[in-house]
Order: structure tokens, then C-alpha cells, then sequence
């Protein structure tokens, strides 16, 4: 199990520790976007590296075939901005999904959805208002199209 650490942005942190922890590491599954993201994005460690900083620290994806993670350890600035991208949008997509569900099947307010679904991931560096701000502009942006 060959491991990195990147920077993401400290509310996509918690979701993704929340989601995908083991045993203090973040494991992709092996079916995600973001586990091929990650071994796509992986390179040769360059000589003069300083050594890993992050927020995070992923278990890096070990295939048959391909790279190895044992020489393709490295991610770069971009790769770490491009992988927080990804994590963002699964986070805003999960939350979007849970919140229209919760109201509609169980006639849940967005504000109690929101809320239990920061608690279900331990989210506590976005407030929820932050949240219910971009829910209601993604319902409205919904709504006009």
C-alpha cells in the first residue's frame, strides 16, 4: 500500500474521509471516477521533490497491469487541483440527490437534510448556510431549465 498526500479544500476533506476512510487513509473504489483520475494523474516523482504535504493522504491505485505505484507516486499541483474538482463535484452531486430526495420522498426541509447530511459526514468547515445557499441556486438554476 504505497500512499500520498494532497491539499483539497478542508469541507471536501471531511466529506471524503467521512465517505472513504480506512484506517486514516482515503481508498477510492475501484469503480469511482476518481480512482482513475488518480492513476491517470500519478508520474515519476521528480528528483528534487520536497515531501508530501496535504490535508489528505490517499492510497494510491495499484492495477495488474499499467503503472506502478511503487515508481508513479507523485502528484502534481495541477493533478491535486484537477482530483479536487472531481471530489467537488461528487460532493455537490451526492448532497443535491440526498436533499431533493429527502424532500420529495419524505417530505423533509432542505435545512434538516442539509443538516443530517453534514452530521453523516462530519462536515464542519462549510457552514450549513453555505450550503443551503448553493442548494437553493442549483434548484433555481434547475428550475429554468
Amino acid at each position: 500500500m504505497i500512499t500520498t498526500k494532497i491539499f483539497i479544500k478542508p469541507h471536501l476533506a471531511e466529506y471524503v474521509t467521512g465517505k472513504y476512510n480506512e484506517n486514516g487513509y482515503i481508498r477510492f473504489p475501484k469503480k469511482s471516477d476518481v480512482y482513475h483520475v488518480i492513476f491517470d494523474l500519478t508520474e515519476r516523482r521528480p528528483v528534487i521533490c520536497r515531501p508530501d504535504e496535504g490535508n489528505i493522504e490517499i492510497i494510491l491505485p495499484d492495477r495488474r497491469e499499467g503503472k506502478s505505484p511503487v515508481t508513479y507516486n507523485y502528484l502534481s499541483r495541477r493533478s491535486q487541483k484537477i482530483i479536487e474538482r472531481r471530489i467537488q463535484n461528487i460532493f455537490w452531486a451526492e448532497l443535491h440527490d440526498y436533499v431533493i430526495e429527502e424532500k420529495h420522498r419524505y417530505g423533509t426541509t432542505y435545512i434538516e437534510s442539509i443538516a443530517r447530511f453534514a452530521k453523516r459526514y462530519s462536515i464542519e468547515s462549510i457552514s450549513e448556510e453555505g450550503i443551503k445557499k448553493n442548494c437553493y441556486r442549483w434548484i433555481s438554476w434547475m428550475k429554468k431549465r
